[in-house]
C-alpha cells in the first residue's frame, strides 16, 4: 500500500505550495499634494494605513455629561447600528466558510434500508428474496489540492470584505456618533438663541411700558406705542420659531438614540458648549483613520484576489475524494471483513469549451478591480475635500466670530445711548427700536457663527482623535 500512496503524497504537497494566480497587490497610486491649502503648515502626504481602530469617546472633549450619556444611549440602542453589527457578523461567518475550503471535507452517513425488489427484475436469481434490509454506514473524504490558488484567493477576498465591512461598521458608528453630536450642537445653539430672546423680551416689554406711560402722559405719540408694540410680537413669534426648530432637533435625536419621539425629551442647557482645541496634525495622519478609505481599499484587495479565482478556472482542477464503511442485509456486524468497502483516488476535471464563460468571467474580474480602486480613488479626493472644508470653515468661521463679537459690542453701546436719548426726548422711539433690531440681530448672529464653528469643529475632533492601528494590514 505505501508505494500507490507516494503520488498522492505529492499531489498533497504540491497543492500546500501551489501557486496563486492573483496579480501582485498594489493600493491604487493617487497623486496627493503635498499638503493641504488650508492649513499648509503640516507636512506631506503618505499611503492610507488600514485597518483602522476608532478612540472610543472622543465628544468628551466638549466636557457636557449630557453628550456623553446620549452617545453611550446611541452606542445600546441605534436600530441602524445594530443593523450594521448584524452585517459585519454575517460578513465573519461567511469569511469561515470560504476558509473551511481550505481543510478537508469529511462526512459520515448512514442508512437502515428496508426494500421489496420486482419479481420480474432482470438477472433476480430464484433464491433472491422480494423482500430485505439493507443497512449501510460510512464515512467520505473530499480534498481540493487547489494548486492553483482559487480556494486561497476565495478566502483571502472574505477575509478581505470581512475587513471592509468591519470598516463599514466602524463608519456608520462614527457618521452616526457626528451625527448626534452635530444636532446636539444645533440644539445647544437654539437654547442659547431662546435665552437671548427671552433676554431680548424682557427689555422690550420695560420698552413698551415706558413708551405706553409716556403716550398716557401725552409724551410719546401712538406711532412710538404701535412700534413697541409691533417690536414686542415680532420678538415672540421670532421665539415661537426657535422652539419648533428645537421640538424637530430634539425629535432626530430621540430617533438617533432609539427612542420615540413622544416619549424623549431634553431639557433646555443653560451655557454655550466649549469649543475643544483641535491638535494639529499630519494629513496623513487624518487620511490613515478614516474607516471609510479603509473599507475601500479593502474592497479593491477582494476584487484584486476575484481575478486570480477567475484565472485559476482556466486550469485544471485536482482533488482527493475516499470512502470507507460497510453494508449488510442484516442486523450483522457492518464492520465484518465481508462487508466492508472502501475507494480511493484522485479527479481531474478539466474545461474544454464552455462558449466563453470563463474568458467573460475574468474580464468581469478585471472590471471590478478597476471599479473598486476608482471608488478607493473617489473616496480619497472626498477626504481630502471634507478635511480641507473643515479647516477652512473652522479658520473663516473663527474670524467671522471676532468680527461678529465687535458688532454686538457696538450695537449694545447703540442701544444704550438710543435709550437714553428717547428718555431724555432727543430722539424719537424709532430709533430705538432700530438700536434695538440692531442689537438682537448682532447677538443672534455671533451665536449662530458660535454653533457653526462648534458644527464644523465635529469633523476635525472626530477624525484628529482616532488611534492608529499598531499593526497595518495592507
Amino acid at each position: 500500500m505505501r508505494p500507490r500512496l507516494k503520488p498522492l503524497a505529492a499531489l498533497l504537497l504540491l497543492a500546500l505550495h501551489g501557486c496563486s494566480l492573483a496579480p501582485h497587490y498594489q493600493v491604487p497610486p493617487i497623486d496627493l499634494p503635498a499638503q493641504y491649502r488650508e492649513q499648509n503648515a503640516d507636512g506631506p502626504w503618505h499611503p492610507a494605513a488600514t485597518p483602522q481602530m476608532i478612540a472610543e469617546q472622543w465628544w468628551l472633549l466638549y466636557q457636557d455629561p449630557r453628550l456623553n450619556d446620549l452617545q453611550q444611549r446611541l452606542l445600546q440602542a441605534n436600530p441602524d447600528l445594530a443593523a450594521a453589527l448584524a452585517h459585519y457578523d454575517g460578513a465573519q461567518a461567511y469569511a469561515s466558510q470560504l476558509h473551511a475550503g481550505l481543510f478537508p471535507q469529511i462526512s459520515a452517513s448512514a442508512q437502515p434500508l428496508r426494500q421489496r425488489q420486482s419479481d420480474n427484475r432482470p438477472l433476480r436469481g430464484s433464491t433472491q428474496p422480494s423482500v430485505y434490509n439493507s443497512n449501510t454506514a460510512g464515512f467520505a473524504l473530499g480534498l481540493d489540492l487547489d494548486l492553483w490558488g482559487r480556494i486561497r484567493n476565495q478566502a483571502a477576498a472574505g477575509d478581505a470584505q470581512a475587513q471592509a465591512s468591519g470598516d463599514d461598521l466602524a463608519a456608520a458608528r462614527l457618521s452616526l456618533q457626528k451625527q448626534l453630536a452635530s444636532l446636539y450642537v444645533q440644539l445647544n445653539g437654539l437654547d442659547a438663541q431662546s435665552r437671548i430672546l427671552s433676554h431680548s423680551l424682557e427689555d422690550y416689554a420695560q420698552a413698551l411700558q415706558l413708551t405706553r406711560d409716556r403716550y398716557q402722559g401725552q409724551i410719546a405719540s401712538e406711532l412710538d406705542l404701535t412700534r413697541a408694540q409691533s417690536q414686542l410680537a415680532s420678538a415672540e413669534a421670532e421665539l415661537d420659531e426657535v422652539r419648533a426648530q428645537r421640538n424637530l432637533t430634539e425629535h432626530a435625536i430621540g430617533e438617533l438614540v432609539g427612542e420615540p419621539a413622544s416619549q424623549f425629551h431634553l431639557s433646555p442647557s443653560a451655557q454655550l458648549l466649549s469649543l475643544p482645541s483641535i491638535p494639529r496634525q499630519l494629513p496623513s495622519t487624518l487620511l490613515q483613520r478614516r474607516p471609510d478609505i479603509a473599507a475601500a481599499e479593502r474592497r479593491v484587495y477582494a476584487a484584486n484576489a476575484g481575478i486570480g479565482i477567475a484565472r485559476a478556472a482556466w486550469y485544471p482542477d485536482f482533488s482527493l475524494t475516499g470512502m470507507l464503511g460497510g453494508q449488510t442485509q442484516g442486523v450483522g456486524n457492518l464492520l465484518a471483513a465481508g462487508n466492508r468497502y472502501w475507494a480511493l483516488g484522485p479527479l481531474v476535471n478539466l474545461p474544454i469549451f464552455d462558449g466563453g464563460r470563463l474568458s467573460a468571467n475574468e474580464r468581469q474580474a478585471h472590471a471590478e478591480f478597476e471599479e473598486a480602486a476608482a471608488h478607493y480613488r473617489g473616496q480619497v479626493l472626498r477626504a481630502v475635500r471634507e478635511v480641507e472644508d473643515n479647516l477652512g470653515q473652522l479658520r473663516d468661521l473663527r474670524q467671522e466670530a471676532l468680527d461678529q463679537q465687535a458688532a454686538v459690542n457696538a450695537a449694545q453701546h447703540t442701544q444704550t445711548l438710543a435709550m437714553n436719548s428717547y428718555q431724555a426726548g432727543a430722539v424719537s422711539y424709532l430709533d430705538v427700536v432700530t438700536a434695538q433690531t440692531a442689537a438682537l440681530q448682532a447677538q443672534r448672529g455671533l451665536q449662530a457663527v458660535q454653533t457653526r464653528e462648534l458644527q464644523a469643529s465635529v469633523g476635525s475632533v472626530s477624525y484628529t482623535h482616532l488611534t492608529l492601528p499598531t499593526i497595518l494590514l495592507v
